[in-house]
């Protein structure tokens, strides 16, 4: 419990938040510095405003106003401000009061009184809300466990801002003042608010850098050339819809435009009458801090940054960044970048290139991030290589390359992503993952409703790539590729496997099943295709040969037939040039288009089985699937809010439109042009399953996939295994998708302490870490460990000392016999197999030889540390392990003990919390597991002991993020319950960007 007197200024109280609007702004405490910010602020507010703050006319404040605001101790008095551009848009304080409402000291009073005023300028903003969140965890970290609020009936913004948080609260109205008191604890209700609020606020702040109706390129080139004129040729060339202006401070003193572009050119922000959404900014890295201000002053809403020179150039860079980062979030921008390729909106209404690629990707349904910019431009190329134009199977909604990703990040996109109707598929280049909880709780309900692809680089170096400050990753990939998937991700190795299961996931619906119909015109290639299946896991049928003359109308009519029949899932059609006299169409004389046009044709009519091709020699079979339809009309669709390309009607449309031929010109910029507006909040569009369909769990969505129009588009590949390879990416989605609906639940357990085990946490923190450099774990004594365990329900065997025999026989008589003697020593620990485990010894006399024997033959008793234990009910031994990892987030592990785990690595890993469903897949998911249920005739063992324990395992570290190592080890499973033998837990200071408590952006 904190003091009173404890009142440092609390530095891991500051966070920078992002608004409802998108805007971000910083929330610090406040200080006897802002005794000037305050007066300010106040005299900016409303005289209605300051009458609901005060509940009478109070025009100014009184110096001893002043000094009360601006002076708290920081535990039973607390001010928070949130500012932007270094200057108060609201405050929030906090009172410590007794049961009769009057100012307390005494930590035993667990009640706050708080109260809120915000600028009349940015009320409607979500700055109430964030500063509530705020207040809470600080109040909750003080030892107040509720708060009171008294508001006048008519201030019904901040009841709502109250009422609507999700806590428990009681409503009572007297003398005229309405008021309100609820629980700080959080709820299920309360943590769905947050999340909620945030998901729309970072969703909004993304939707304002992908649709700008301003750009301002800074640093255009006055010669061709140069990152800056790129840039702006990019913009240009891809008939961006808003105003564009050139920014260079070495343009001539009366200059206004630049040619040939023909665009405005000034020479700073301030000539600029307008305002300006986006400002690119391509200057060197010294001049970086100077154009951020003067974007900040002139109300840019985000900046995205060219210029290297940061992070990846060493530590000095490093701190420039950083710098750079808390520049722009001072003014409440968002910045992109730096070190940055580049952002695309292929949107009709916006036809942004902001960007280096040198042309504008085709319209359509995939979402792609990169950190890198060299595999961005790969990625491009790749996709604009497959399908070219708008409407294409390869077209892309949006694209996002970050570079060093200061500040928006994967995860921001995938926010956005997440309910943006015009994506249907997302894939993700990441080379580091800065906030892993958060990742792993996006990414799982994104997969959710649409497919996530996911390739990482950096995986084996155990470095995080130059410009990503974030902590290296400690467990093998392989586990990290294991979690991804757990969370719905679909994890691949190289940019060729993003590429075709992107293609394949964006054109294609879901398969219901594994069983896979294979027809061509080769046996040898249908025999790949064949044996890549099997490979994969996946159950083909006995291949459907054709003859090497098979026409068009042969194709035809077999794909109709495998895809009318019960007995597959997906079809995978292979193709090589036919022979043969008679037929159709000669070779060379457009075989390719038939056999496209074909295809086509027997796949609409049953548009619920994915069918994908291989063909060899038969580049415009390929070319003729992926392309745009033609649209049925040759007039353009029109307005922001058309589909674009080929896509599927959804049932938001209230009819189809006719997709631009892509011949056709881009829409002409339009200055007045309103860009696309966010899809309203809730869930997202519905995407139809495959048949049958599975059941989903109330309240569940799925996306509408796009998936089939008249005439079809079908993914197709050079090679049988990258085929059957995305199709195989495809099944086990579906599989994860039909299982997600009904993930299982996390227990309750009536005798869990938590709260408990929250004060022992403190009150160990507070005695072991007084000399520990921040961040940095430590272990807890044995006996601190054991009591925090039974916290939890997690109760371990008593292991007594025995640093001489007679100890050794008297803690046996006092465990009884028959007893364990162990050495403690690390290099012995758990080595039966050296001698350092003695077992089921029966009595006194034993036990003395027993000493006798182990000290002699292993060492004095000061280095082995021997104890006795009590023997145990035969049973597997098994180890249970639970840790913090950066690149992973926090990790339940589970193996048998010994060899299995330590030798061959049979380890199963799951994403914490654990529901009781993952967790029973957790057990049976091991090699070893035959063990545990009765192999080869053995007794089975108690599974369902041992689930509940990884349960209560993964509770205590969720609900403390504190806890970052937990090791049971040996816990022996026998046939009815179960032992814990031996338990170590290690504590740290949580980091500040946990995605445990109030909503904040990360800083790395």
């Amino acid at each position: 419990m904190q003091k009173s007197q404890d009142h440092a200024y609390p530095t891991h109280w500051e966070a920078d938040v992002v608004l409802r609007d998108g805007g971000t702004a910083r929330i610090r405490p406040i200080t006897p510095d802002d005794a000037e910010r305050l007066v300010s602020f106040y005299e900016q507010v409303s005289d209605e405003s300051k009458y609901y703050r005060f509940f009478a006319p109070y025009p100014r404040l009184s110096d001893r106003d002043v000094h009360r605001f601006t002076h708290h101790d920081y535990v039973d008095r607390v001010g928070l401000a949130a500012t932007v551009g270094g200057e108060f848009i609201a405050t929030v304080r906090y009172d410590r009061i007794n049961d009769q409402g009057l100012s307390a000291k005494d930590p035993e009073d667990d009640q706050a009184e708080v109260a809120f005023l915000v600028q009349d300028a940015h009320q409607g903003r979500g700055v109430a809300s964030a500063l509530l969140e705020h207040i809470a965890a600080v109040a909750r970290e003080r030892g107040i466990r509720r708060f009171a609020a008294e508001v006048l009936p008519a201030n019904s913004k901040m009841i709502k801002v109250f009422t609507d948080a999700g806590y428990t609260h009681k409503r009572t109205f007297e003398d005229g003042v309405v008021r309100l008191e609820f629980d700080l604890e959080p709820t299920e209700q309360s943590m769905a608010v947050m999340r909620g609020r945030e998901q729309r606020a970072e969703a909004r702040s993304v939707q304002r850098l992908l649709t700008p109706r301003s750009v301002a390129v800074i640093g255009t080139g006055r010669a061709p050339g140069g990152v800056g004129r790129t840039a702006l040729r990019s913009l240009l060339d891809s008939g961006f819809t808003g105003r564009v202006h050139a920014v260079n401070h070495a343009f001539p003193e009366g200059m206004q435009r630049l040619d040939p572009e023909g665009v405005p050119a000034v020479r700073s922000l301030r000539e600029i009458s307008d305002p300006v959404d986006l400002a690119v900014i391509a200057v060197p890295a010294d001049s970086v801090p100077d154009v951020v201000r003067d974007c900040g002053e002139h109300g840019v809403q985000g900046v995205l940054i060219l210029s290297s020179g940061y992070a990846e150039a060493g530590p000095a860079g490093r701190e420039r960044q950083r710098d750079l980062l808390r520049q722009a979030r001072s003014y409440g921008m968002r910045l992109i970048g730096p070190n940055a390729f580049g952002l695309i909106n292929t949107a009709p209404g916006v036809r942004l290139n902001a960007s280096l690629a040198p042309q504008m990707p085709g319209a359509g349904h995939i979402g792609l991030f990169t950190q890198s910019g060299a595999i961005g431009i790969a990625l491009l190329s790749g996709l604009h290589a497959r399908g070219p134009g708008d409407g294409g199977i390869a077209g892309i909604s949006a694209f996002v390359s970050a570079g060093n990703r200061a500040d928006v990040s994967g995860n921001d996109l995938l926010q956005y992503w997440y309910e943006d109707p015009d994506t249907d598929v997302v894939i993700l280049y990441l080379e580091s993952i800065g906030n892993p909880r958060k990742f792993a709780r996006l990414a799982r309900r994104t997969a959710a409703v649409k497919p996530v692809v996911v390739a990482r680089g950096a995986r084996h170096n155990g470095t995080a790539p130059p410009g990503h400050a974030v902590p290296t990753v400690r467990v093998p990939d392989s586990t990290v590729a294991a979690l991804m998937r757990q969370a719905g991700v679909i994890r691949v190795d190289t940019v060729t496997e993003l590429i075709d299961a992107g293609l394949l996931l964006a054109s294609q619906p879901l398969p219901a099943g594994s069983r896979i119909a294979i027809l061509g015109n080769s046996e040898s290639l249908a025999l790949l295709a064949y044996d890549a299946c099997l490979t994969e896991r996946l159950r083909p049928q006995r291949p459907h040969v054709l003859t090497s003359a098979a026409t068009p109308d042969d194709f035809r009519a077999a794909l109709a037939e495998a895809l009318a029949g019960d007995g597959c899932d997906a079809v995978v059609v292979t193709a090589i040039p036919w022979v043969g006299e008679g037929a159709a169409v000669s070779p060379g004389g457009g075989e390719g288009a038939a056999l496209a046009a074909a295809l086509r044709t027997a796949a609409e009519a049953h548009p619920e089985k994915p069918v994908t091709v291989v063909h060899l020699a038969m580049n415009e079979l390929a070319e003729t699937l992926a392309a745009p339809a033609p649209a049925p009309a040759p007039a353009p669709a029109s307005g922001p809010d058309a589909p674009a390309g080929d896509r599927a009607p959804r049932p938001e449309d209230p009819a189809p439109a006719p997709a631009r031929p892509p011949e056709s010109a881009p829409p002409p910029r339009s200055p007045s042009q309103p860009a696309r507006p966010l899809s309203p909040p809730g869930p997202p569009p519905t995407l139809a399953a495959p048949q049958p369909a599975p059941a989903r769990a109330p309240g569940a969505t799925t996306p509408p996939h796009p998936r089939r129009t008249a005439p079809v588009r079908i993914p197709a590949y050079p090679a049988a295994e990258r085929a059957v390879r995305a199709l195989a990416e495809a099944v086990r989605y579906a599989a994860w998708r039909r299982e997600a609906a009904d993930p299982g639940r996390v227990p309750e357990y009536d005798d869990i302490q938590e709260a408990a085990a929250g004060a022992d946490i403190e009150r160990l923190l507070g005695r072991l870490t007084l000399d520990v450099p921040t961040g940095r774990s430590v272990p807890v004594p044995p006996e601190d460990a054991e009591a925090l365990l039974a916290r939890y329900g997690i109760h371990t065997r008593p292991v007594l000392a025995a640093p001489d025999p007679d100890t050794a026989v008297r803690a046996a008589a006092r465990l009884g016999y028959p007893v364990a003697l162990k050495t403690t020593a690390p290099h012995l620990r758990h080595r039966a197999d050296l001698g350092g485990v003695r077992l089921d010894i029966a009595g006194e006399r034993e036990l003395r030889r027993t000493y006798t024997e182990l000290t002699d033959f292993l060492g004095s008793p000061e280095e082995l540390r021997p104890v006795v234990q009590s023997m145990v009910p035969r049973g597997v031994d098994t180890v249970i392990r639970a840790a913090i990892d950066p690149a992973a987030g926090a990790v339940l592990s589970f193996g048998l003990a010994g060899a299995p785990s330590q030798l061959l690595g049979d380890i199963a890993h799951r994403l914490i919390p654990a529901t009781d469903r993952e967790v029973a897949e957790q057990i049976r998911s091991i090699r070893a597991a035959p063990l545990l249920f009765g192999w080869r005739g053995s007794q089975p063992v108690d599974t369902a002991a041992l689930a509940e324990l990884l349960l209560r395992v993964s509770r205590l570290v969720d609900d403390h993020p504190e806890v970052v190592g937990v090791d049971l080890e040996p816990v022996v499973v026998a046939a009815h319950g179960l032992s814990v033998l031996g338990a170590s837990v290690r504590l740290a200071r949580p980091p500040a960007t946990t995605d445990l408590g109030p909503r904040r952006l990360p800083v790395y």
